[in-house]
């Protein structure tokens, strides 16, 4: 059966959101740069404690509410590039025109009815991300959608966000956040629930990444793209999983979401067929644990500490129950006491263990009235915090109860989750009353300039080029495509042939295989005229695929910038420097930024060789192995490649090299 009809009869609803940076010169509501700092270059730090605030309604939200279960001092450090906006001591500028613009670019290329006024709001969120205890974002646009292999997949909204700070260290009691990050301007991409699978949702994401990265205008690498997926089945319920941060991350998470909740809901008919109830009974039973041996509740106790237990009756067994790889029911209830302030919970269902005896659990089954079918579930914390976190344990244990609850979770790097908050709710929203809305006219969105799109380049480049697709993907997505336009000869059938024909001198001659191969590889291309250059597909060897090799031994590319680039195939198109040298060419280059390109190739000994010192090679050689060519006749030629090259070290063009030896085989054989 087909993924997709695996996923059909589960009842699937899922949805994508994705935050990508934006790379503007400043941040979205103040004029610092995007900068991100080393958190120890800090100049100064504040603090704060952050509480919930009622909306214009009265209501406060759910989330924000968990978010206060435990007093946390949040610690913000700042930098030379820190202005009183970051720290919310100063009210904030006006929306970043330049933010605006990307967005508004964006919304075209989704095809979304963009607003006449762009409003801003303050979303609440008081984990300490925000100084000021909200986020601010603003409404673009709606109503727009992208093609899929499965059809077509609306896109319900485009905001532009703020970022938020990001953590530099957790202590439990204390937070240390970093201003560098926030305020960075974000995209923020909300998909309608049309994605049918796991593997959907990864091509939908891979796809307004794709979108996104076109632009040429946002942030790349590690941490500048997030995406939250949204998902359910037929019975189960809405969750969001937040920070999926790897594209190849996606498939997995809402696989693994997907069998969460029917295991949720097995369980759940499970525990209705033993009339399981949750007593709310929280009974303190440090007593028991006196003389204990768990050094975990030995070190509470010895703190001021007290020992809490509730009982689950009817749910013995299934708290040990798996409902993801590694985590299992008594894991959901752990997560949800954590939120309290604790290090974890202990269960009946993998006691005995961590020094707790039987004798003790039989104890604590007593003092509670469990049975034999009845689970129960012991914390070890200062009171407050042990009460906060029983009745946390109690409402999740009714969850369950009920099937799979609402809620935010946060993605783990191995495709699972964990418990982050409940989903908010409406109450979080309200207007931003210092930022002055955004009149859009239609003018000024026609007048936007909207890039080409990376498929569409890449089958251009396949056409004009005759790149392979692998070849035609990498360069059409890199930063680097128009250098390769500058030095990639385009190709045609008719053009190569006639050159591949033309008298030429040596050196001349010496390429002729080459182009008449490639002239019979690119047959029934499009016919496209243009002065000789570079082989193309050595230009993206050249961009790509050898500075990726190059990283991966530990060579600094970084000083391997558009400029250099553009030095060194100036270098190769002028036959300076074979094609053969190119990785000892960047690489010198790389290890060495103060040299020019030129420099660079004189260091590694690439300077070009003439005419004549490649015959004089090849004539060497060839007389020194004159038996051994008599002996092997043409299958000579490779060996004797291979020794020439080897002395050359990449001065001379391979073609250039073999057509040389090739006359001095055929002289020597036709003796």
């Amino acid at each position: 059966m087909p993924e997709s009809s695996d996923y059909t009869s589960l009842g699937l609803v899922c949805g994508i959101e994705i935050h990508q940076q934006l790379d503007t010169a400043a941040k979205l509501f103040c004029g610092c740069p995007t900068r991100i700092r080393d958190s120890e270059e800090h100049d100064h730090q504040f603090f704060r404690h952050l509480r919930p605030a009622r909306s214009e309604l009265g209501e406060i939200d759910r989330a924000a509410l968990e978010e206060v279960l435990v007093s946390r001092k949040f610690i913000y450090r700042s930098y030379d590039t820190t202005c009183l906006v970051e720290a919310d001591d100063e009210p904030p500028s006006e929306l970043n025109p330049e933010a605006l613009e990307i967005g508004l670019v964006v919304s075209r290329l989704l095809n979304m009815q963009i607003a006449d006024e762009v409003h801003t709001m303050r979303k609440i969120v008081i984990d300490g991300s925000n100084t000021s205890g909200f986020q601010r974002t603003a409404y673009l646009a709606s109503h727009g959608g992208i093609e899929t292999s499965r059809g077509r997949v609306g896109i319900e909204t485009i905001c532009l966000e703020e970022e938020a700070a990001r953590i530099v260290d957790d202590r439990g009691d204390e937070v240390i956040y970093s201003l560098d990050r926030l305020g960075i301007p974000l995209v923020e991409i909300c998909t309608s629930p049309d994605i049918i699978s796991p593997s959907h949702a990864r091509e939908v994401a891979q796809r307004l990444g794709m979108i996104l990265r076109s632009t040429g205008r946002v942030k790349r690498g590690l941490g500048t793209i997030r995406q939250d997926v949204n998902v359910s089945i037929r019975g189960g319920a809405r969750v969001e999983i937040k920070g999926v941060q790897e594209l190849n991350l996606i498939e997995t998470i809402v696989a693994v979401e997907a069998e969460r909740q029917k295991l949720l809901l097995k369980i759940s008919g499970e525990l209705l067929a033993r009339g399981a109830i949750v007593h709310r009974r929280v009974a303190e039973v440090t007593g028991i644990f006196a003389g204990t041996g768990s050094k975990v509740i030995e070190s509470a106790l010895r703190k001021g500490g007290v020992v809490l237990a509730v009982r689950l009756e009817g749910f013995s067994g299934l708290l040990a129950r798996e409902i993801q790889p590694g985590r299992r029911l008594g894991s959901e209830l752990s997560d949800r006491a954590k939120r309290a302030g604790v290090g974890g919970i202990f269960h009946s269902d993998e006691l005995p263990a961590y020094g707790i005896t039987q004798k003790e659990v039989e104890a604590v089954r007593s003092e509670l009235g469990a049975g034999e079918g009845d689970s129960v579930v012991m914390v070890a914390a200062p009171r407050d915090r042990a009460e906060a976190a029983m009745k946390a344990v109690l409402e999740r244990g009714e969850e369950a109860l009920a099937g799979v609850p609402e809620e935010t979770r946060r993605a783990l790097p191995d495709g699972t989750s964990e418990y982050m908050r409940p989903l908010p709710g409406s109450a979080r929203m309200y207007p931003e009353t210092d930022v002055p809305p955004v009149v859009v006219t239609s003018d000024y969105v026609n007048s936007l300039k909207l890039p080409e799109l990376f498929d569409e380049r890449a089958a251009r480049f396949s056409d004009e080029y005759g790149l392979n697709r692998e070849f035609a993907g990498l360069i059409a997505s890199s930063p680097n495509y128009q250098l390769f336009e500058k030095f990639a000869m385009k190709l045609s059938t008719g053009s190569l042939a006639e050159e591949a024909e033309r008298p030429r001198s040596f050196v001349e001659d010496a390429k002729r295989d080459i182009l008449a191969e490639e002239a019979e590889r690119i047959r029934g291309f499009p016919d496209a005229v243009r002065d000789l250059s570079l082989p193309p597909a050595l230009v993206v060897r050249t961009l790509e695929m050898i500075p990726r090799e190059l990283a991966r031994d530990g060579i600094p590319i970084s000083s391997l910038t558009e400029d250099r680039y553009l030095d060194a195939l100036s270098l190769i198109a002028g036959g300076r420097v074979a094609k053969e040298g190119v990785p000892q060419l960047l690489e010198t280059m790389a290890n060495r930024p103060e040299l020019s390109a030129a420099q660079a190739a004189e260091a590694a000994g690439l300077a070009g060789v003439g005419e004549g010192d490649v015959e004089a090679v090849v004539a060497r050689i060839v007389a020194d192995k004159e038996e051994f060519i008599r002996e092997r006749g043409e299958a000579a030629m490779g060996p004797l490649m291979g020794l020439v090259m080897k002395e050359l070290r990449g001065k001379a063009d391979g073609a250039l090299v073999s057509s040389a030896l090739r006359r001095e085989i055929d002289r020597i054989l036709a003796q």
